[in-house]
């Protein structure tokens, strides 16, 4: 999809080849396009691809470009909590008889580097935007009034084929008291200039388990809230209840706990909390933080008036080929609810291209979709987990292996690690593979090239020549337990 003459966001992998808007008179007016694309994500990719065929391409995007990902989600989180690794590997020296100690953090350092950083991508992206020809930057927001016809700032935008690639944004809760403090969000949290004496987190999922780690490496106590009886409960359950137990040592987290009102008092905020048995509980901070979900932007987009309908939590509904409801529009990433990742997106942008601008009419192929949580202990999974397994009456093989049984295990003194194997009894098809500990996202991987591009059993994986003794033997010696 690229080539020389395209400049390439690496920290997003977005292929562009980009241009800038005409200008346009005060009064209404309208402009024809080949291809529409609503957000600057992973769509940019298939912008890219338009335009280096030398489509006309118009692009709505009213804030940063390059979307969640590089402006207030993967690359910032992940570059501050990079740096949050190296706090707490010094503070963990002592266990290896080092005396080594963390003098000082310059937190607002911290922050600005990562926030700049971020900044002169997104603005590289958008230089390259507006020096191209036939490829416009609107930088406001859009809202449909007809088929594959949105107004922008006042302009009139029609095209023959749509992208909706608009993503979403947090989930603020219905609790009292709410909107009427000085809450954050997971993008306010990427911004801070001072860390907090002590952070409440309403919340469990895999957000909030990554801002706790961070914050806590810089010196901030952590009180979470989370309805669940576990933390990041989407994982497999042992991977979820091991978590929230190695979590209960770091913080201080209250499961089964439902946030009904928020109070704040100068710079002191006060969550109250019931849990099951309807008990309250007070909670107090200098900092609250909510990262209870995500939302799709639908409804920003009055989509409904392009004819494109949605599921009944406003995600858009696509096809297998991500056509929407609507001939010609299509939608991909977070907004479409399909996976809500970044490579999921990239993936769809890659099928969106084939079949918008080449007519190749393939489905998807979401084959060893994988994910990862960059917390402290980190954790990756694909496929299904054993609950699933239990909930679809599949039969099925469980193997675990401890990360404190193999030679590089033993030298991290990694006590708490894991890998967990689930397969056919019949096939040896690999069901599912779920890791806690550390370069769980990178042991990750040996176990999706086999389910995507191998047979996909558990032999492939077991009498494959492992290293000795990397880290990676505790994959294999969990697929040997099969």
């Amino acid at each position: 999809m690229t080539d020389e003459s395209q400049n390439v966001c690496e920290n997003c992998g977005a292929g562009l080849a980009i241009d800038d808007p005409e200008d346009t008179d005060e009064e209404t007016m309208t402009e024809d396009y080949d291809l529409l694309v609503i957000g600057a994500g992973s769509g940019l990719d298939v912008a890219s691809a338009y335009h280096s065929r030398g489509k006309r391409v118009a692009l709505v995007e009213p804030g940063p470009l390059g979307g969640t990902c590089l402006n207030r989600g993967c690359i910032p989180s992940k570059m501050l909590i990079h740096r949050a690794d190296i706090v707490e590997t010094i503070k963990d020296a002592d266990r290896f008889h080092i005396d080594a100690s963390v003098e000082d953090i310059s937190f607002k350092d911290i922050i600005d580097e990562v926030n700049e950083t971020v900044g002169e991508d997104a603005a590289s992206i958008e230089q390259a935007v507006r020096e191209s020809d036939d490829y416009d930057l609107y930088k406001a927001k859009a809202e449909f009034v007809d088929e594959k016809t949105v107004e922008v700032d006042g302009t009139r935008i029609t095209a023959d084929q749509v992208l909706i690639s608009a993503g979403t944004r947090p989930l603020i809760p219905p609790v009292d008291g709410l909107e009427d403090v000085e809450y954050m969000t997971s993008k306010e949290a990427l911004e801070r200039e001072q860390a907090p004496g002590h952070m409440i987190i309403i919340g469990g999922g895999y957000i909030a388990t990554e801002l706790a780690h961070f914050y806590k490496a810089m010196g901030t106590d952590i009180t979470i809230i989370e309805m669940s009886d576990v933390l990041v409960g989407n994982e497999d359950r042992e991977i979820s209840e091991k978590f929230t137990e190695i979590a209960r040592e770091q913080f201080d987290v209250h499961t089964e706990m439902k946030a009904t009102a928020v109070d704040q008092d100068g710079d002191t905020f006060s969550v109250t909390a019931l849990d099951t048995e309807e008990t309250e509980h007070t909670f107090d901070g200098d900092a609250l933080l909510v990262a209870a979900g995500r939302v799709p932007n639908t409804d920003s987009l009055n989509v409904e008036a392009a004819g494109v309908e949605t599921d009944d939590r406003g995600f858009i509904e696509t096809d297998e080929k991500l056509q929407t409801s609507a001939d010609g529009v299509y939608a991909l990433g977070d907004i479409a609810g399909n996976y809500m990742f970044k490579h999921s997106a990239n993936l769809e942008a890659q099928y969106a291209m084939w079949n918008m601008l080449l007519d190749r009419g393939e489905a998807v192929d979401y084959t060893a979709m994988p994910h990862a949580i960059f917390s402290r202990p980190e954790v990756a999974g694909v496929g299904m987990t054993e609950q699933q397994l239990e909930e679809n009456g599949r039969d099925y093989r469980v193997a675990r292996y401890d990360y404190s049984d193999t030679g590089k295990g033993m030298a991290l003194k990694e006590e708490d690690g894991f890998v967990k194997v689930l397969a056919d009894p019949e096939t040896d098809e690999i069901l599912g593979c779920h890791i806690m500990g550390p370069h769980a996202a990178k042991l990750i991987h040996e176990v999706l090239v086999a389910m995507r591009h191998g047979d996909g059993t558990v032999e492939e994986i077991a009498d494959t020549i492992h290293i000795h003794p990397a880290l990676n033997e505790v994959v294999q010696r969990a697929f040997n337990q099969l």
